[in-house]
């Protein structure tokens, strides 16, 4: 008689280890899965023909697998904790996610398009599950902005002071080493040949990138505390802004010593490559330096 109600409690907790019972879930939310279907497929398929093409959106596909894996790790606290949440609020949130996404949609502004995506399930969120599960997936939310494409008018803006900024690094440290290089605005000048810093060289694709990449590293890693990731991320600036620096540096040597056409085939390529690896392992370098400054953050807030 005895053996029951605890054999009763072993098939509980394997029912608890299994993980969420998907079809019951879509059959009980189908109105959920169908919507956000609805809206995000056509949104994916924009997203997988044009930005995740390009270098400058190329972590899109990587920031929308792991950020949906976030969400889904902590499943077992989102049944936990949820309690429907308040309709005015959700309406409020679809009252602008939907003509923004629709405005994207028909005149293909991809970025608003999956800003809106991206409030409207934040919105649809809040509805079944409430603000206390919102606010503990705060940062997969934020993650998820990687998502977002950078419009073509702030990418100009941007890339261009940091496409300056590193041709005058660039252009005087070789100068300082002694070799022929000149400067006119992004053209650097060595002995007979010409090189047009481009876009990508600026630093802001691997900018974006390892914004993402460094703080998925930090939250799954380190924890989520807020302070600690915004300090990461703050040095994630200087260190891919030297990382571009490094890599133009080293294609003006080749083009100096090889000449233009080894420069900008392979090597060209294979220079990004290696700048971005070396750029994150740096960061996990700096974050393995700043051990004591997070433990003592980490105090504090078990502190308070």
């Amino acid at each position: 008689m005895n053996s029951e109600p605890g054999h009763q409690g072993n098939m509980a907790s394997v029912a608890q280890v299994a993980g969420p019972d998907w079809r019951h879930i879509l059959i009980q939310r189908w109105p959920l899965a169908l919507g956000i279907a609805v809206l995000a497929v056509p949104t994916i398929v924009s997203l997988g023909q044009g930005p995740w093409q390009m270098e400058s959106g190329v972590h899109g596909v990587i920031v929308l697998v792991t950020g949906i894996w976030l969400v889904l790790r902590r499943w077992g606290d989102i049944m936990a904790m949820g309690s429907p949440g308040q309709p005015l609020v959700t309406a409020a949130l679809l009252a602008v996610a939907l003509p923004m996404y629709v405005a994207g949609r028909a005149f293909e502004f991809i970025s608003i398009e999956t800003a809106a995506l991206l409030l409207a399930m934040v919105a649809v969120m809040h509805q079944y599950w409430g603000v206390a599960v919102v606010r503990m997936l705060w940062f997969p939310i934020l993650y998820l902005g990687f998502v977002v494409p950078i419009p073509g008018w702030l990418l100009d803006t941007v890339t261009l002071p940091l496409k300056v900024l590193v041709s005058e690094l660039v252009t005087g440290g070789l100068a300082e080493l002694g070799y022929p290089v000149g400067r006119l605005g992004v053209t650097l000048y060595i002995a007979s040949y010409q090189l047009l810093v481009e876009d990508a060289c600026a630093g802001l694709n691997s900018l974006v990138s390892l914004s993402a990449i460094g703080l998925f590293y930090v939250y799954l890693i380190r924890g989520s505390n807020p302070v600690y990731s915004l300090l990461l991320l703050a040095m994630v600036i200087p260190i891919a802004i030297a990382a571009n620096c490094v890599r133009v540096a080293a294609l003006v040597l080749i083009t100096y010593y090889l000449g233009n056409a080894m420069a900008q085939g392979y090597l060209h390529n294979f220079a990004g490559m290696v700048t971005f690896v070396s750029a994150l392992l740096f960061i996990f370098l700096l974050d393995w330096l700043l051990t004591p400054l997070r433990s003592a953050l980490e105090r504090r807030s078990a502190a308070a």
